[in-house]
């Protein structure tokens, strides 16, 4: 007599790019939820926000939390931000936990860097020299920019800005992850995830005479007790002011002492010797992505207005609009002078900018072309 078997399970229908919209609404929604802060059950909505980016992480789901981030873009700023910073947070930084064990934390870091040569950069010529190396890894301790009960890693590989873009959500996730398994553990792993973001540079567009200038990105790893007092920030505004002005000091004399560890780091002899570096500040991972980019567009910037301007020889003034480039928000910034233009420049924008501020930031630069006349020219709400 034949066994009754068990139905198949029905297939779904749906789509998967439908499931990943439904999904990417369904976070969105739990954003604006989280920022509106108006039912009286927050913690439970806070908790379910957490749990669903840190699983859509885990499970490499990109496009859903980039859909989601788009739909927030359009339909809430507050959404928005409150859901780019809880992804950028937990793709970067991630808690450990062992039993009988200290909690641990451990984070994505990067330090951007101007490098000005001649003739460009060399990407064989870069990290070869493992004494350097080994000096700027310790110096991070001893120049007081991380814990010294702290371990840390700095990839020996100097990015580009492409290849920092590249790097999604779920894959520095995953970087995160394998830098733990190392840093905890004496045994050699794989880590497949940091090898493919290691992609190559550009192909540089230098000649051997050219005096260049190229943003590269220091990459590194912090693995630390979750509750190591270097990193508590005090209570009080002007503690707080203070614990930011001293570590301000010690990364400005860090940059002093170890910019010729990172020249040999990323070139040979006497080119190592000839390079002249510009640090930005460290930050977390998209903290510092983002100081990158709107530098180095200003600066691009900058070059172009003064070139227009030592053309035009007379006064201008800059005109600032919002546009789109490329489906991304960006400060166009014109430059005029009587009815001719001169220019026109972009400048990244996020959309939960504080815009006074870049317009502000704007204007500051400018000015240092002697530029003082700069209109906003924005609808109003």
């Amino acid at each position: 007599m034949p066994k009754n078997k068990k139905p198949a399970p029905r297939k779904s229908h749906t789509p998967p790019a439908e499931k990943e919209e439904v999904l990417s609404q369904a976070l969105s929604e739990l954003a604006l939820t989280v920022a509106e802060q108006e039912y009286e059950d927050m913690a439970e909505h806070e908790l379910e926000f957490s749990r669903q980016i840190r699983r859509y992480l885990n499970q490499q789901k990109n496009e859903v939390l980039y859909g989601a981030l788009e739909q927030a873009r359009f339909e809430d700023s507050g959404a928005y931000r409150t859901l780019r910073e809880a992804i950028e947070e937990q793709a970067g930084t991630v808690l450990l936990h062992r039993e009988n064990a200290p909690e641990m934390e451990i984070n994505a870091f990067a330090i951007p860097v101007f490098v000005h040569s001649q003739g460009g950069l060399s990407q064989a010529d870069s990290f070869q020299d493992e004494a350097a190396y080994e000096a700027l890894l310790a110096s991070f301790a001893s120049g007081g920019l991380e814990s010294p009960t702290a371990k840390l890693v700095l990839v020996q590989h100097a990015y580009d800005l492409a290849e920092m873009e590249a790097i999604t959500y779920g894959q520095l996730n995953a970087m995160v992850r394998e830098a733990a398994l190392s840093l905890s553990d004496r045994k050699v792993r794989e880590a497949p995830a940091l090898q493919r973001s290691i992609a190559g540079w550009r192909p540089s567009t230098f000649g051997a005479g050219d005096e260049a200038m190229e943003l590269r990105f220091l990459l590194g790893f912090a693995y630390k007790r979750a509750d190591d007092a270097f990193y508590r920030i005090p209570p009080g505004e002007q503690a707080q002011d203070d614990y930011w002005a001293q570590r301000m000091e010690r990364y400005q004399a860090w940059t002093a002492s170890a910019a010729p560890l990172v020249a040999r780091c990323l070139a040979r002899g006497d080119k190592a010797a000839g390079l002249r570096l510009n640090f930005l500040y460290q930050d977390l991972f998209f903290g510092a992505l983002q100081q990158g980019r709107s530098e180095l567009a200003t600066l691009a910037m900058m070059a172009q207005f003064g070139d227009a301007l030592r053309s035009h020889g007379g006064e201008a003034r800059a005109v600032v609009t919002g546009a789109e480039q490329d489906g991304e928000a960006v400060l166009r910034v014109q430059l005029l002078a009587g009815g001719q233009a001169l220019a026109s420049a972009d400048r990244p924008l996020a959309p939960d900018a504080d815009l006074e501020a870049e317009i502000d930031d704007l204007r500051d630069a400018l000015s240092t072309l002697g530029i003082s006349e700069v209109a906003a020219d924005f609808p109003s709400n």
